[in-house]
């Protein structure tokens, strides 16, 4: 589902695979297995960064649904349990990227859609190809309520409300030029190839800094506390009890 290599003292984590890299739970525990395999591995490192990228044509086209509804047992389809295992599991992703002990890049080379654009805003940085793939916020175009926590980290991660109505309100399909543009991706590059690169020469210039990576996950924590007061529900699949919700998330 994803590798994890080690290139000139950088961690790439690559999703595998030219399907469209719906992130259902086996996807999304093999982000976190590789996030907690380069964590463990960079305690014996210098400083470093870490650089996430995939195969095909997409980055990520959101949440698997057709898994979702496919549970055979009526009963935890009107339940949504298969939507809470995914909601909960995705939050606590986004949670370790947030608290992750070295700066993150996302290298973007396809389409990232709703789950999957989420994902990308997860990171410190993003670069994007400009000759194939587009960011895009589809729950309105497929008639779904947006959660509260993904509008959250949209609105810790881009600044302007005329671009928060494009990107949730008019579920506008973003190609990397307009989201530099818009102050949503760092720089745009002719192909696949130019992105994963500029996302290296970025990542070497970070690590060139000499942070502590632990400083660094504190200090990005704080800049993001609202998005980590949001993850511990989502409203869209009944998972509302913060409490709960907070106390299940950080067990998965």
């Amino acid at each position: 589902m994803c590798t994890l290599e080690k290139r000139d003292g950088l961690f790439i984590l690559t999703i595998t695979g030219n399907d469209e890299h719906r992130l259902n739970p086996i996807l999304i525990d093999s982000i976190r297995a590789a996030l907690h395999r380069a964590k463990i591995e960079s305690e014996s490192m210098g400083p470093t960064a870490l650089i996430t990228t995939a195969q095909g044509k997409f980055f990520s086209n959101g949440y698997d649904l057709s898994w979702a509804f496919s549970d055979p047992d009526p009963v935890q389809v009107q339940a949504q349990t298969r939507s809470k295992l995914m909601s909960k599991k995705l939050r606590r992703l986004v949670s370790e990227f947030i608290s992750f002990p070295m700066p993150t890049i996302a290298a973007v080379t396809g389409h990232a859609s709703a789950a999957g654009f989420t994902l990308v805003l997860s990171h410190d940085y993003i670069v994007m190809r400009k000759d194939r793939g587009f960011l895009y916020m589809s729950e309105l175009d497929i008639r779904m309520k947006i959660p509260t926590w993904f509008m959250q980290i949209v609105k810790s991660k881009i600044a302007s409300p005329k671009v928060w109505r494009e990107v949730i309100l008019k579920a506008t399909k973003i190609k990397a030029e307009m989201a530099v543009e818009w102050g949503i991706v760092d720089s745009a590059h002719d192909s696949a190839e130019e992105a994963v690169e500029a996302a290296a020469r970025l990542g070497m210039e970070l690590a060139k800094r000499n942070w502590d990576g632990k400083v660094y996950a504190e200090n990005r924590k704080t800049v993001f506390a609202d998005v980590m007061a949001a993850l511990s529900s989502d409203e869209t699949v009944g998972d509302t009890d913060c409490n709960d919700s907070h106390k299940a998330v950080s067990k998965l």
